[in-house]
């Protein structure tokens, strides 16, 4: 039986073998949120009442791909990329996404904020799994010269980097299942295969209206800035941040009383018009089992090629 493999090393290398993938990950993590600011600056003011649920029409595969299937598949699919264990299947899992993310044409702004959100959690496993693993028959342990407890393991580094692999594949492969259909329509679909209608109303009046709700607080912090409110660790800071807060919530209160009405207005009785239905043919069942035989494909690999190896 193999025996763990200790090398020992100077303490700066340590330190420079721990410290070097974490700058460079920061300084990637801040480059990402420069782009996104910079490119999220418009010449003139959008309506923020109205957000985007969708890119602009258009003709890619996505796009004419039923929603039925395309949300069946690509939800399959990324279960199946999830249950990965090595890293070569899983880079490969993270090219497909980057392919199908240029395939969609979508929106390189929301790819990069979406994974701006899993950075910090991907991040911490990086960093807690290698010092974290324990050492078994076979592993190869970085140690520092001297301090024989704090060990740097790299099959949990590779681990790790299975696992963030997994979570950034799936992460951008969200942005085509999301983003090349309205809504409206993606929630009708999502309704056509057994989830509850009233589910899909709140997913999109919450969608709709937490934007609403944002540039409220926003205008009422602006209010509170022009008289005067500095942020400080009192009592008074305390109070001001209770009412506003208190004022926010019966705002929101009282708008959510007239939109319900208006729609009542209008003929809401509990259920939204169903959007222009789309018949499922054969190339959309087609395109959902080449999914799902390229995430069994994936599994396969994993488990029966990748064995011995990280």
């Amino acid at each position: 039986m193999a025996e763990v493999v200790h090398i020992v090393l100077p303490a700066w290398q340590f330190a420079a073998i721990l410290a070097g993938p974490l700058i460079l990950l920061a300084a990637a993590a801040a480059g990402l949120r420069f782009l996104v600011r910079r490119r999220s600056v418009s010449g003139e003011d959008r309506d923020w009442s109205v957000p985007p649920l969708a890119d602009a029409a258009g003709a890619t595969l996505f796009h004419r791909w039923d929603v039925r299937c395309k949300i069946t598949a690509l939800l399959a699919y990324s279960f199946l990329v999830a249950a990965l264990e090595h890293v070569k299947p899983a880079l490969a899992a993270l090219a497909v996404s980057l392919l199908a993310l240029v395939l969609a044409r979508s929106s390189l702004v929301r790819a990069l904020t979406r994974l701006l959100a899993v950075t910090g959690f991907l991040v911490m496993f990086l960093v807690v799994m290698p010092l974290s693993a324990p050492a078994l028959p076979g592993d190869t342990v970085l140690v520092i010269d001297g301090v024989d407890w704090l060990g740097f393991n790299l099959r949990g580094l590779y681990k790790a980097l299975a696992i963030a692999c997994k979570g950034v594949a799936v992460a951008l492969l969200m942005e085509p299942l999301l983003t090349t259909a309205p809504l409206p329509v993606t929630l009708h679909g999502l309704t056509r295969l057994g989830i509850p209608d009233m589910v899909g109303q709140m997913v999109l009046l919450s969608h709709r209206y937490l934007h609403v709700f944002r540039h409220e607080a926003e205008r009422m912090a602006a209010g509170m800035r022009v008289r005067g409110f500095r942020k400080r660790t009192d009592i008074e800071t305390l109070r001001a941040v209770a009412n506003f807060l208190g004022m926010l919530f019966v705002r929101s209160f009282e708008r959510t009383e007239r939109v319900f009405e208006a729609m009542r207005a209008r003929g809401y009785r509990g259920r939204f018009p169903a959007p222009e239905e789309s018949r499922m043919q054969a190339k959309d069942l087609l395109l959902a089992g080449a999914w799902l035989a390229l995430g069994i494909t994936l599994i396969l690999w994993d488990r029966f090629f990748q064995q011995g190896s990280g």
